[in-house]
């Protein structure tokens, strides 16, 4: 989920009041649609005057009206010291405003309380000493791949791009292409799944389709069926956090490997089976458009190679085999 700032604030993170926001609680609302912070570090600051709406000091109980401006001025957390560190990076594209980055499962994008170390930002500061945006602990990160999620994600290298890139992603202009293997084997050839995600309302380390969340459409189709499961190429509309794997699960097809979302374990893979394929944007200083794929990781082929070894007799279904079904919800 890439980092929101509102450019009226300086740069602060902020945001407008969404329909949905109408009614609900400061510190909810802040820790759903500023992922970064949690419910308790907004609680905080608000307490101490740190979180404005219409540039006003609230608490955190007061309840939100859509339309309202809320801006944060206090950092997700205490602020940590980001040093440097010599991590071996795949560059897939690299030039003075940006860098494209296949990231390797198992590496965490940005620091966080207790893991300071070993992350993509303290390899990219090697690389590009005086990276600036995103935030104090985030800086030039774009978007964001989970921890165990591999693939393609863009680092901006200046103020600039950075504000260019976002813009990019806020209207949904950024091509984001995922390959994922699900469990079970999904009836229609494509479809999109249209469901708010928010919070988890009892865990709270956890997001969940819920009816006040914030919108959230992923497109999918079908690139290949198996006995069991079905590999899915899906396209992000929208960017929230874990969006793929709390959409596949709501239709009632996991991710396989997921831990959180699904629970169905590989042996092929300790990890999701989702992997960020493609991605497309506009350069934000010359113009151009850019596009780039990434092959998955081996332990995501070594899994597709054994489910096409366990086709039931008969082959894989043919796209006539599945019942046509409308718009997915």
């Amino acid at each position: 989920m890439t980092h929101t700032s509102d450019p009226r604030s300086g740069g602060r993170p902020g945001f407008e009041a969404a329909a949905n926001d109408h009614g609900r609680r400061l510190d909810v609302v802040v820790a759903d649609r500023l992922p970064e912070y949690t419910r308790s570090r907004a609680a905080y600051l608000a307490g101490r005057g740190a979180v404005l709406v219409e540039g006003r000091p609230r608490k955190a109980a007061v309840r939100l009206r859509a339309g309202q401006r809320v801006q944060v001025l206090g950092p997700p957390a205490d602020p940590l010291a980001i040093n440097p560190e010599p991590i071996p990076l795949d560059v897939c594209y690299e030039d003075g405003d940006l860098l494209v980055v296949n990231k390797p499962a198992g590496l965490t994008v940005h620091p966080a309380p207790g893991h300071p170390r070993g992350t993509l930002v303290n390899a990219v500061l090697a690389r590009v000493p005086g990276l600036s945006s995103g935030g104090a602990v985030r800086p030039g990160i774009v978007h964001r791949l989970d921890k165990d999620t591999s693939g393609l994600l863009v680092v901006a290298k200046n103020d600039e791009a950075y504000r260019k890139l976002t813009a990019q992603l806020r209207a949904r202009t950024v091509v984001r292409e995922y390959l994922v293997i699900v469990r079970g084997e999904v009836a229609n050839e494509s479809g999109v799944i249209d469901a708010p995600i928010g919070r988890h309302p009892a865990q709270r380390t956890r997001m969940a389709v819920v009816p006040r969340g914030r919108p959230a459409v992923t497109r999918y189709r079908i690139r290949e069926r198996f006995a069991g499961a079905t590999l899915l190429e899906c396209r992000l509309e929208t960017g929230r956090t874990h969006q793929i794997r709390v959409h596949l699960q709501h239709l009632g097809h996991p991710v396989l490997g997921d831990p959180v979302y699904g629970r169905t374990r590989v042996p092929e893979m300790n990890r999701q089976a989702l992997h960020a394929a493609r991605l497309e944007f506009v350069h934000p200083q010359t113009g151009e458009h850019l596009a780039f794929a990434a092959p998955p990781a081996d332990d995501f082929v070594a899994l597709l190679a054994r489910l096409r070894r366990d086709v039931r007799p008969g082959g894989n279904m043919g796209p006539g085999r599945a019942k046509p079904r409308s718009r997915e919800q």
